[in-house]
């Protein structure tokens, strides 16, 4: 379930990514304008540079969890509560920035130049998932599906 979810997530954010450098690079006229997918604050071949890691990092994170194999398929319940509680905080301010924008730039309602800010929605949405991976309840319930090394097992 974590690994799937992780997985779409992932590839929302890749066809972000994608879509902004498509038309940076290529001027395509079908998506939009190169000022509406971000703020300016990163000049753009940074902040691609910084996108291509993160993307990275979470196609490894997600095809770890989904095989459940890899360093990031080993349930770590203490990162749990700080990924969670990190990742509402990062939703919080996004709504923030959002409402903020909505008050000082009017022009912009409702949906105009929000791409940013409905991405960071969805980077948040991926630290929320991989933090409910990684808590106790939810370790409980995977656990039955997952296999117990020899040495790990009770005997009766």
């Amino acid at each position: 379930m974590h690994g799937r979810a992780l997985a779409i997530l992932t590839l929302l954010f890749a066809l972000r990514v994608l879509g902004q450098a498509l038309v940076v690079f290529f001027s395509v006229g079908w998506l939009p304008a190169t000022e509406h997918w971000f703020s300016g604050l990163i000049r753009y071949p940074i902040l691609l540079g910084i996108q291509l890691v993160m993307l990275a990092g979470m196609v490894k994170i997600a095809s770890d969890i989904w095989r459940a194999r890899g360093f990031f398929a080993k349930p770590r319940p203490g990162c749990s509560r700080f990924l969670v509680a990190f990742s509402i905080l990062y939703a919080v301010s996004m709504v923030l920035r959002y409402a903020l924008t909505m008050t000082y730039r009017p022009e912009m309602r409702w949906f105009g130049d929000t791409i940013p800010i409905f991405f960071h929605f969805v980077l948040a949405a991926f630290v929320y998932t991989w933090g409910k991976f990684h808590s106790a309840r939810d370790i409980l319930a995977i656990a039955p599906y997952t296999t117990v090394p020899q040495s790990h097992r009770t005997s009766m």
